[in-house]
């Protein structure tokens, strides 16, 4: 699981920010925590344009790196931040996989086209790549890796995918999880992961079909089920066509109603949950951009109530304008940052648990009064 997140002339963070997902002493919400210490999730709040998504950008961007072609998508370039004074920006990222202790990172620099990589696990060096020459350090004997270096991307990822690293169980389910890890932007309806094209609702249906969701519908009250079938019939009309459809049936109306009529927040609702399912059952990160959008509050503490409760090995970011989220029967105050922008500085954080707030204060009003920072101040109308 991911313990530790530093970002640096990153997009809006100019300056080295280290975000930090290790427990603190807080006991509430135990149920928030993992077996290995490590929080199952973290929730940014903070004004538009404070750089709120540049923090989980640096999650997508470990993923992007990994499993996609960053020079397509020029990813690459355009991650520098465009106020910095320098044109190298880099990211570092702890993990804790079984008690091993595995810490990767990036450094790019745009302008020479120069990347450096490094990979230690439990402190000693397991991959060191300086651009056109790498390194691999095993077992008593050291690798070098010249011809086999990719000019625009990972090395780490060329080596996972002709070698599988050899044996090494800590890299292995570390990639694992990786793997299993997806982005997600709610109102861009944009998945990105390994896995990404296994989550959309349609595949997911096809491929396990409706139980599990009607389940879940059935379990919390929503009063509704699905149907996926290329033929539906209902009290005052029927469905038929030549392929299969999404479909609501809601208990107090015998008729179907295609997917694409109903609430966006259904649409939406029933979107992410095989995403949340597949995250939890198989373990990795799951990082939500624009989680407030199109659901009620209610749903939104639902969502991740249940995330908290039922998942173990998975870990769930989100990028929220809500402030009910910030509840501690939600979340705890180590699981809640403010993003603010301090001008030519650039983004920052500030943890919650900073403050050091008693269980039983109001998380939400110490925020919305300005306690955490990370609060727009508008003129009143």
């Amino acid at each position: 699981m991911l313990t530790k997140l530093v970002l640096e002339n990153f997009y809006s963070f100019k300056e080295r920010t280290e975000i930090d997902f290790k427990k603190t002493s807080y006991t509430i919400c135990p149920e928030n925590v993992s077996q290995s210490k490590v929080l199952k999730g973290t929730v940014f709040v903070g004004p538009n344009g404070s750089g709120k998504t540049n923090v989980i950008r640096g999650i997508r961007f470990l993923l992007e790196w990994l499993f996609l072609d960053l020079k397509e998508a020029n990813t690459l370039r355009n991650a520098v931040c465009l106020f910095g004074e320098h044109k190298t920006y880099m990211l570092e990222y702890c993990f804790d996989i079984d008690s091993n202790e595995v810490e990767y990172k990036i450094s790019v620099n745009i302008d020479a086209e120069k990347i450096y990589e490094e990979l230690m696990i439990n402190k000693s060096i397991y991959l060191k790549r300086e651009d056109n020459i790498a390194y691999v350090y095993e077992k008593n004997c050291t690798k070098e890796y010249k011809d086999e270096i990719p000019k625009d991307g990972s090395f780490l990822r060329s080596l996972y995918f002709n070698t599988k690293f050899a044996g090494n169980n800590v890299l292995i389910k570390w990639m694992n999880f990786l793997k299993n890890s997806i982005y997600c932007d709610i109102y861009l309806n944009n998945l990105m992961g390994a896995r990404g094209d296994e989550v959309g609702v349609a595949e997911y249906l096809e491929n396990n079909g409706t139980q599990r969701i009607n389940d879940f519908f059935e379990k919390f009250r929503f009063n509704q089920k699905i149907e996926y079938d290329d033929e539906a019939v209902g009290s005052h009309f029927g469905i038929k066509a030549d392929k299969k459809l999404i479909l609501f049936r809601r208990d107090s109306l015998n008729d179907p109603i295609p997917f694409y009529m109903e609430s966006l927040g259904n649409q939406l609702t029933l979107k992410i949950l095989p995403v949340i399912f597949s995250v939890m059952d198989n373990g990795g990160m799951l990082a939500i951009d624009e989680f407030s959008s199109g659901f009620h509050n209610r749903l939104e503490e639902l969502l991740i109530k249940y995330f908290m409760k039922y998942s173990n090995n998975s870990q769930l970011f989100l990028v929220s304008h809500s402030t009910n989220i910030l509840k501690n029967t939600i979340m705890r105050p180590d699981q809640e940052y403010a993003v603010y922008f301090d001008g030519a500085n650039g983004s920052k954080v500030r943890r919650f648990s900073e403050e050091q707030p008693r269980n039983a204060q109001n998380i939400e009003k110490m925020y919305n009064s300005g306690v955490f920072g990370g609060l727009p101040y508008y003129e009143e109308v």
